[in-house]
Formats: C-alpha cells, structure tokens, sequence
C-alpha cells in the first residue's frame, strides 16, 4: 500500500469509493464530488500495489491555525486493515504545526476508539475548559 499527497482520483474512483460507503449525498451530484474534491487543500490516497483505490482523506484548511478533515473513507473490503490508519497519520504528519485538527463522524462506536487512538479528544471531554461545537447542515 502506498499514501500519495496531491494525487487526485479520477471522478469514475471517487464516485466508485464513495458508492461503496453509502455517502449518497455526494454521489447524488457527481459533479460536485469532483469539485470539492478538486478544491480541497490536501487531498492524500491509499492505493494497493496494482493501483488500485483503497481509501481517501481530504482535509481544508488555513494551513497556519486550523485544519478539517472533511473526508476519510476506505473501501469496505479494505477496512479494519490499517488502511484508515495510515491515511490519518499521514494527515496528522501533514498538518504538524497546526493548532487545530477537527473533523465531525458519526457515533458508531468503533469510530471514537479509532481517532482516540490517534489523540483526537471528542470536544466534550477536554479539559480544563469544557468547549462547544456547532454545525449548521443544509
């Protein structure tokens, strides 16, 4: 497996990724995929040793004080095989020096195990100064 900074997928792989992991609210509007994956500051891909698309992770950011990973996704028949892992390390090693690293997933459990192992804290639990998050969806 290997971790590329800057290599974007084709629209045909980004589609077929983010297919396979049900995130239909970007496959629903192909053309805005592309772009926003087009668009975003860092865009690092996992690839087996044949090329194939493995996973992918999209961060935007300042690059001085704040950093989102929008995006991590890996291919189901991928997942739980350290491929995540090694594209959010590779994020992580990108963005050193930035004050803040955030992203927003949803509460299946196995997901706050897996960023906690990479000293991600859900914003809730920091202390001394409890935080609060806010997001507007449309």
């Amino acid at each position: 497996m290997s971790i590329d900074l800057g290599e974007l997928p084709s629209p045909k792989e980004l589609l077929e990724l983010y297919s396979a992991v049900g995130w239909t609210a970007y496959t629903d509007e192909p053309q805005r995929l592309v772009d926003a994956v087009r668009n975003s500051t860092w865009v690092l891909t996992a690839r087996d040793g044949r090329g194939a698309l493995l996973g992918l992770a999209r961060v935007i950011s300042d690059q001085m004080s704040i950093a989102y990973i929008q995006d991590l996704l890996v291919m189901p028949e991928s997942q739980r095989s350290g491929v995540g892992g090694a594209l959010l390390d590779a994020v992580i090693e990108q963005c050193a020096g930035i004050r803040q690293v955030v992203l927003m997933t949803d509460a299946e459990p196995g997901q706050r195990q897996f960023y906690e192992s990479r000293a991600f804290r859900e914003i809730h639990d920091l202390d001394p100064t409890p935080l609060r998050s806010f997001v507007r969806l449309s």
